[in-house]
């Protein structure tokens, strides 16, 4: 009874004695037993007793907060920390390459070099450049000394010395300086060789990167060396870009201590002392074909299957005989080309037979894109009908014109290839003659090309003499060629730009406003760019310019602003005329700059941002091409927004503005460009003076210069509405022209429409 009480006593305080006992026990496992030492000083040392060695010993290590003052305690107090501003230094500007190529160890894969001299380089170099220089990435002629004239298109390292052993030293140190890092691959030619371009670029094309080669065709050296050989610098060498970088810290050395009257085998001793590198013809089953003209050689005549194959022709005695070489060796390319494309059209029709739609998978030509198939009845292809002499779509709008032109020489280029084909599928039991074009149609497809349908009426003649009139229709493709890349000269976004401004008396009321949006745009961003006002004076207005000049308010506005920003001067020209020409204010201005200045002939209402300066310096490439952009022009904001507020800001929608086709005031050129092609005008203006005012710079530019003029629209210029005043002493197609912008510039035809309408509505009630 007793022990059952017991158990009910200690039964709700019993978890708590175990916990207890578990705790104790915890601790006393934690504790170190092993003799450690603790030093003591000061105060708290009262009251223990130290062992023989000053040390305490038989107790456990605290490992709580010390007691005593040391400075590692100093670590938990808390510290007032001041604050100080970091002063934040110019962030560096990063450094990024030209190119992503060059970032990334991208090279291209040829460069090829042409050792020419100053006695051939406007013979036989030219004739070179012309047979291989677009078919190559790079063409470099190297040369010892240069003409006063150097040809026109050719990238010329002249070395400024004749000797033959110094030129090539020069030439090679000249590519590990510049080349090396850009190519993988270097082939050398004299300009005394044909060389077949596509078949050396293939050449490189089955090479490793890696390879130390040096290919061509071997010679032995002078001396009878068995062992080593060099390539002929004639037939043309291969170097590898891995063989020349072996050999550049050993360049110096072959100059100084190799002797060679050659500089080929100069460049062979170099190589094959130095890398132990020998000449070879034949590498990895590639073999380097070249062929030796004979005297009175004629290439139509020679039917060799080493001349068939040769990479390089040597040697070539004059430019006429380079021609007729590149000439054969295009032809026999071209027969291959034929050759690989009807076997490819032979194979797919033998493999459309066994797809699924049979011989429909297969379109007519094989090999072409299939025609452009519409998705709604917007997208259907119109086809423009022809005759011989007539087609009836016209530029203008009429309904029938003559043919004339490249379209004159298409439709007969069209006939002359149909009536071949069915002679060469007809022959030799039926022979064809036309007789004359019945229909002809065509039209451009995207997707393809340009098509045509012929109905020609024709004249069959049997081998015995039998002849009747038939009428057959033909349908005919002028593919799309393979799209290339035109390389553009290289141009930067640095270059200052030369606004140029004409004013007359009726712009006044505009130049606050110009002035305000171009300061904010240009002056307060410190853009690259000089801002020069023409004023244009009438010879009554010139007359009373020092009793009342018409321009002298905006000469004020012109010195406030030169006020306000200090940095910026705004030129300004007096001109004087009874008829304004673009011309004639161009020659005046033109004179006063250099000639690499670089033009943006503007006008008063035209919002001028970075945007667009950017875009005219790399769309007007000197001694290249000229832009001429299209403005958006706002329409009259009474008809756009009619009973509306007029919005502060106008956005490029079609209800609010359009692309001005019939304005050709803004212009961005060089002045370079604008003086060789008022050069090549200076005869008709003496024949006829009055060509200087009927025509503006944009007819100059197409008409006499030799440069492309790039037109295109120009998001980036704005304009606001503005009635212009059309000068009918101008020309008269400047006038029409003048007159035809003002009413496309009044608003859409949806919105005349609308206007008429509300009108008829009025007048009706």
């Amino acid at each position: 009874m007793r022990f059952s009480t017991f158990l009910s006593v200690l039964r709700p305080i019993g978890p708590v004695i175990i916990g207890i006992s578990l705790g104790f026990t915890l601790s006393l496992l934690s504790i170190n037993w092993v003799e450690e030492t603790c030093f003591l000083s000061g105060e708290e040392n009262d009251g223990v007793t130290l062992g023989q060695d000053e040390q305490l010993k038989g107790a456990r290590k605290p490992n709580s907060i010390s007691t005593t003052h040391d400075e590692s305690a100093d670590d938990f107090e808390p510290r007032i920390v001041p604050y100080k501003q970091i002063q934040q230094s110019a962030p560096k500007k990063v450094f990024r390459l030209k190119y992503i190529s060059t970032e990334l160890g991208m090279r291209e894969r040829l460069f090829v070099g042409v050792l020419t001299s100053k006695n051939t380089i406007n013979t036989l170099g030219v004739a070179v450049n012309r047979t291989i220089s677009h078919h190559l990435d790079i063409v470099v002629f190297f040369t010892g000394m240069r003409n006063s004239k150097v040809p026109h298109g050719m990238f010329i390292v002249s070395h400024g010395d004749e000797k033959l052993i110094w030129n090539m030293f020069q030439t090679i140190k000249h590519i590990l300086d510049h080349y090396i890092n850009k190519y993988d691959w270097f082939y050398f030619v004299q300009d005394d060789t044909y060389t077949e371009a596509d078949r050396v670029k293939a050449l490189v094309d089955h090479q490793s990167v890696g390879r130390e080669l040096y290919m061509g065709s071997p010679e032995e050296f002078i001396g009878g060396e068995m062992e080593r050989k060099y390539c002929h610098g004639g037939f043309g060498y291969l170097l590898s870009r891995s063989l020349l970088l072996r050999l550049q810290p050993f360049l110096e050395n072959c100059r100084n201590d190799m002797l060679s009257v050659r500089p080929d085998e100069w460049l062979g001793r170099c190589i094959t002392d130095y890398t132990n590198t020998n000449c070879v013809s034949e590498f990895e089953g590639l073999q380097y074909y070249h062929y030796e003209l004979g005297k009175n050689f004629d290439p139509s005549k020679e039917q060799s299957e080493q001349f068939e194959k040769a990479l390089t022709v040597h040697p070539v005695s004059d430019p006429e005989q380079m021609y007729k070489l590149h000439k054969h060796f295009t032809e026999i390319e071209l027969q291959r080309t034929y050759d690989e494309i009807a076997k490819l059209q032979a194979e797919i029709k033998n493999v459309s037979v066994v797809a699924f739609e049979g011989n429909q998978s297969a379109q007519w030509p094989v090999g072409i894109s299939p025609p452009f198939e519409p998705k709604s009845r917007f997208e259907v292809l119109r086809w423009e009908y022809f005759t011989e002499e007539e087609i009836y779509s016209c530029n203008d709008g009429s309904p029938k014109c003559k043919l004339h032109g490249i379209d004159h020489m298409d439709v007969a280029d069209v006939i002359d290839v149909a009536m071949g084909e069915l002679n060469k599928k007809y022959n030799p039991v039926l022979h064809l003659k036309k007789q004359q074009l019945l229909n002809g149609y065509r039209r451009f497809d995207p997707t393809r090309g340009m098509e045509y349908t012929l109905d020609l009426q024709l004249e069959v003649v049997s081998q015995k003499g039998h002849s009747r009139s038939i009428t057959k229709r033909v349908h005919l493709v002028r593919p799309l060629s393979r799209i290339e890349i035109i390389p553009m000269p290289y141009v930067t976004e640095a270059t200052s730009v030369h606004i140029i401004i004409p004013l007359t008396l009726q712009d006044q009321s505009y130049v606050n406003q110009f002035l305000e949006v171009f300061a904010s745009n240009a002056f307060e961003t410190s853009e690259n760019a000089i801002l020069t006002f023409l004023f244009i004076y009438d010879p009554v207005e010139a007359q009373q310019v020092n009793q009342n000049d018409i321009f002298s308010s905006v000469k004020a506005q012109i010195n406030t602003y030169e006020r306000k920003y200090p940095t910026v001067k705004i030129p300004w020209i007096s001109v004087k005329t009874e008829i304004p020409s673009q011309i004639k204010f161009m020659d005046i201005i033109s004179k006063k700059h250099p000639v690499d200045t670089l033009f943006f002939l503007a006008n008063v209402n035209t919002n001028i941002n970075s945007e667009f300066l950017n875009r005219c310096r790399m769309n007007a490439i000197n001694n290249w091409q000229v832009f001429f952009p299209i403005h958006f022009q706002d329409y009259n904001p009474d008809v756009a927004y009619h009973n509306q507020e007029h919005p502060a800001t106008v956005d490029l929608i079609k209800d609010a503005g359009h692309f001005d086709r019939r304005s050709f005031e803004e212009a961005c050129f060089y002045n370079s460009d604008y003086m060789g092609t008022r050069t090549r005008m200076v005869a008709d203006v003496q024949e006829n003076e009055e060509i200087l005012e009927s025509l503006d710079i944009y007819e100059m530019f197409v008409k006499y210069s030799v440069l492309h003029v790039f037109r295109a629209v120009e998001p980036a210029l704005h304009q606001h509405y503005r009635y212009q005043a059309c000068n009918p002493r101008l020309s008269e197609e400047i006038y029409h022209r003048c007159v035809e912008s003002n009413l496309e510039g009044l608003g859409s035809r949806s919105e005349l429409a609308m206007l008429l309408f509300e009108q008829e509505q009025g007048n009706s009630t």
